[in-house]
């Protein structure tokens, strides 16, 4: 089994779940958060480099930011609160935007929202309030993009495990994922992906431990060559 080392290490051809011509490759640190535009027909690989990593992801339409992900659409479509290999992400009217082509973890949250320092407030301490969140990092790399608080909406978690009981109750427990375990997003138009590295340290979804992970970006070869 490739080890986490060796994913820091590898080529980024060599690290992208979906072959094709590297137009991007990305390390993107604990508790930080990245934009980037992935044009229809490129593959975008999120790569958990050590683990137990929450990747809290929003998607909008490239050149219409007015689009942009609805969690109510896209779990309606599939029938299920669940992502992976074969889940299309879907914008408010229900056009797809992108989809999971590859997994190697068979279970991303869709439910369990962005950590934000009044959540934090609310659930562990007023002294957590200082703490960086989700929604902060949304606000400040979206801000890049014209984007403000009211075009936020509910995100995708991507490794991060939320499961829900018979009687509704969720939590958010250890994750699935492990050392170097990928997915692979293919888009569908050309999406302007969201992401922080979520920096949570009170709950489980990172380990109690942030830590980095790598986007890749591909494009297919002429004639789907690499």
């Amino acid at each position: 089994m490739t080890t986490a080392t060796d994913f820091t290490q590898l080529s980024a051809t060599a690290a992208a779940l979906v072959p094709g011509i590297v137009v991007a490759d990305v390390i993107v640190t604990d508790r930080a958060p990245w934009s980037g535009v992935v044009a229809a027909g490129d593959t975008l690989t999120i790569v958990d480099l050590y683990g137990n990593q929450a990747v809290d992801t929003l998607f909008y339409g490239a050149a219409d930011h007015s689009l942009r992900y609805s969690a109510q659409t896209t779990i309606a479509a599939q029938g299920n609160i669940f992502l992976t290999t074969g889940s299309v992400i879907r914008d408010q009217e229900s056009q797809p935007m992108m989809t999971i082509v590859a997994d190697e973890v068979g279970n991303h949250d869709t439910i369990g929202g962005a950590c934000s320092q009044e959540s934090n407030t609310l659930r562990y301490g007023h002294h957590t309030k200082h703490q960086h969140a989700c929604v902060e990092n949304f606000l400040i790399e979206g801000s890049r993009h014209g984007l403000g608080k009211a075009d936020l909406v509910g995100n995708i978690n991507f490794f991060m495990n939320v499961p829900v009981d018979p009687d509704g109750s969720l939590g958010i427990v250890d994750g699935l994922s492990a050392p170097g375990k990928r997915l692979a997003l293919r888009a569908d138009t050309d999406t302007l992906v969201l992401i922080s590295n979520c920096p949570q340290i009170n709950n489980p979804c990172n380990g109690f431990d942030p830590t980095a992970i790598r986007l890749i970006i591909t494009t297919p070869g002429v004639d789907g060559q690499v």
